[in-house]
């Protein structure tokens, strides 16, 4: 099995920078929410998608204590620390204390992400103190057979 290359999961993403803000979506240039790019890098590097994500509003963090995004997140990428989280890593965030983590965003260093944001396109954002004292989780891409 191999890894992913870290340069071909950014490159994966940032196929997506400038893609409008679309609830559910995952299509780079047409739209896409944050976990449509997490799904959309997903399909660059393995095809078919492992799961298919049910339905959810744009305040499903805001209710319920059930960490949807982790739980999901740990099915199918591979734990890491946040602290060793580098180029081509997803990062999970909780944007506010005492939510459910709800954001996610691809790591392009470890002092940049690229995110899809709500009423937005998708950017290249320096990940400053905010988003670290906001991260709940990383993850890495799992293996590929080669």
């Amino acid at each position: 099995m191999n890894m992913p290359r870290r340069d071909d999961i950014v490159r994966a993403a940032r196929r997506y920078i400038g893609t409008p803000y679309h609830h559910q979506a995952a299509l780079a240039g047409a739209g896409c929410d944050c976990l449509g790019l997490i799904r959309g890098v997903w399909r660059d590097l393995y095809g078919a998608e492992p799961e298919v994500p049910p339905p959810y509003t744009p305040d499903w963090g805001e209710t319920g204590p059930i960490e949807h995004m982790l739980a999901a997140a740990a099915r199918h990428l591979v734990p890491i620390a946040v602290a060793e989280a580098d180029a081509g890593d997803v990062m999970i965030f909780r944007l506010r204390n005492g939510v459910i983590a709800k954001h996610a965003a691809i790591l392009t260093s470890r002092t940049s992400m690229i995110h899809a944001q709500s009423q937005d396109r998708v950017r290249e954002v320096t990940m400053n103190g905010w988003w670290l004292r906001h991260a709940a989780a990383a993850f890495g891409f799992p293996p590929t057979v080669p």
